[in-house]
């Protein structure tokens, strides 16, 4: 991929450009945060009093006379198990745990199909180089559920309840991916001697350390401001600078192939498959494989088509015009309806915003229908499509992350679990699955290099998701509040999280070293028990708090 200093100056424009954007849609989507102060709710507030009723019948009574305990999303989950499911609570709780699944499942998704896919093709538009397109894209296109998640935390009327979700599942996050995910791939390769560039993993943790070691001052202070806020997420344009000017003047690094990595994170295609099986066999496993897409496509169609109607998606194998019409159409549409949801629909002001979502998107299916061909995407104007994915992408990304920080606050009070420890695991375990897959899959089948830009990609991930994702919430906050300062009182338990994360930077620093920068079972197996004492030890002191 070639690329001179003008191109990469007008690439960052054009980045910096989307990002704006991007920041306006999430003022339109999220609710500001109307209070200088964040803390944890309080054992007097109305939803805490929910474990004083014994039954359903008096739970949906006093639900209907309190605000909504989690009012991210579109849904009250806690009245719609309460007030419908009386009779039947058992099957109440097993739809939750299925829908938490589902926006797992369309989370990963939506970041997995369409923005990454989106980030694919904007690095190649915009000319970036292979390391600053790695350090960036793909590490916005890996961290964007702990982003989104994050930024839902922080940023919803109802933040002061679920802030202490984003932290937890931010440092949850980056100690499984740091932990478990490097751990397992030390163990996997331990037969193999693989080797760790030295000046890339010593830059990899030490700006990961000034990362931890920022977050815990801010904890321990207890409070920041709009500079201070947008200090710590600079942080992450100092280690893009940093990694770049390595590889562009130290020779350092390997090349980062967006396509490449998205591919081998997806568990579409099986990776063991033998070629000397008979045709009869190989028939069969075809019928069974394809009944078995054909039952998954049926299941996912409800929560696969609306996203398809309204992400723009311009890559060669995926190109319908119909579809890229209809895209470019509804998606106006349904940007009015998320400006509108919390409105009433027959005010002046809402009737408003959707006669002119209405009439935008008319327009511009109009000029897709006349300036496509049916053969292939469009080879003009090709940014406006692109943002457009990009943006759109992103909406559904943080429509999903509403909705899924909503169900897990509900469940912590259905179940009388901290919301902070669902943070910590359920929801970092469900968005570093990606990571896992992704990474491990990469260090196994494309030999050492590929160990390499695995490794390296566990930190950069988690240096993007402390610095950026964190850092963008940070400043979201600082700046509703501006020139006051946001107080944050969080559990300090949290801090003995930091702790154990930096244990696990040590242990892997002073073991490659003292292997010779090799991978081997001793830093995997290390890595694993480390994670497992955090984890145990915050469940046990949250199981003991609640008696």
């Amino acid at each position: 991929m070639g690329f001179s200093f003008s191109s990469i100056r007008y690439g960052y424009l054009r980045i910096t450009f989307l990002l704006l954007l991007s920041c306006v849609l999430f003022s339109v989507i999220a609710t500001p945060v109307d209070s200088s102060v964040l803390k944890p709710k309080t054992e007097h507030d109305g939803c805490s009093a929910l474990k004083h009723f014994h039954d359903y019948q008096s739970k949906c009574a006093y639900l209907q006379t309190i605000d909504p305990c989690a009012s991210q999303g579109f849904v009250d989950y806690l009245s719609l198990l309460y007030c419908n499911f009386e009779k039947f609570p058992l099957l109440g709780q097993s739809l939750l745990f299925l829908w938490l699944l589902a926006l797992f499942y369309v989370l990963g998704h939506t970041a997995s199909e369409y923005f990454c896919s989106s980030l694919e093709s904007l690095s190649k538009l915009l000319n970036l180089s292979p390391t600053v397109a790695g350090v960036t894209l793909l590490s916005l296109g890996n961290g964007a559920p702990d982003l989104f998640a994050s930024l839902v935390s922080f940023m919803g009327e109802d933040s002061k309840g679920t802030y202490d979700v984003g932290l937890n599942t931010v440092v949850g996050g980056s100690s499984f991916v740091t932990c478990v995910v490097v751990g397992i791939i030390s163990i996997a390769l331990r037969s193999r001697g693989v080797r760790i560039e030295r000046s890339a993993f010593v830059r990899d943790v030490c700006f990961f350390c000034a990362a931890v070691g920022s977050l815990g001052l801010i904890l321990v202070y207890g409070k920041i401001n709009l500079w201070g806020a947008l200090g710590f997420c600079s942080l992450y344009a100092v280690y893009v600078a940093f990694v770049y000017l390595s590889w562009r003047f130290g020779g350092e690094g390997g090349e980062f192939d967006l396509e490449s990595v998205h591919k081998r994170g997806s568990l579409s295609e099986p990776i063991l498959q033998r070629e000397d099986v008979d045709e009869e066999h190989r028939s069969n496993v075809a019928d069974r494989h394809y009944y078995w897409k054909l039952v998954v496509w049926v299941m996912t169609l409800p929560i696969y088509l609306p996203r398809r109607l309204t992400i723009p998606v311009v890559s060669e194998a995926k190109w319908s015009k119909p579809l890229a019409v209809t895209s470019v159409t509804l998606a106006p549409v349904l940007l009015s309806f998320l400006w509108n949801w919390k409105c009433s629909p027959t005010s002046f002001e809402a009737v408003i915003v959707y006669l002119t979502g209405c009439l935008v998107g008319i327009v511009l299916g109009l000029t897709a229908l006349a300036t496509t061909k049916k053969s292939n995407p469009p080879k003009k104007w090709l940014l406006p499509w692109l943002a457009g994915g990009f943006i759109m992408s992103m909406t559904w990304s943080y429509i999903s992350a509403q909705e899924l920080v909503a169900l897990l606050t509900s469940l912590g009070y259905i179940f009388g679990v901290s919301p902070s420890i669902l943070g910590l695991t359920v929801l970092a375990w469900g968005n570093s699955i990606g990571d896992l897959i992704t990474n491990v899959t990469m260090a196994l089948h494309d030999g050492d290099e590929g160990a390499q830009v695995a490794v390296s990609g566990c930190y950069a991930g988690p240096i993007f998701n402390t610095l950026f994702a964190l850092g963008i919430s940070l400043v979201g906050c600082a700046w509703e509040v501006y020139p006051l300062s946001i107080v944050i009182k969080t559990d300090p338990r949290l801090l003995e999280s930091l702790g154990f994360l930096v244990v696990g930077l040590v242990w892997s620093f002073l073991v490659l070293f003292s292997n010779r920068m090799r991978l081997g079972g001793v830093m995997g197996i290390g890595l694993l028990v480390i994670y497992l004492a955090s984890l145990s030890i915050r469940i046990v002191q949250t199981v003991g708090d609640s008696y």
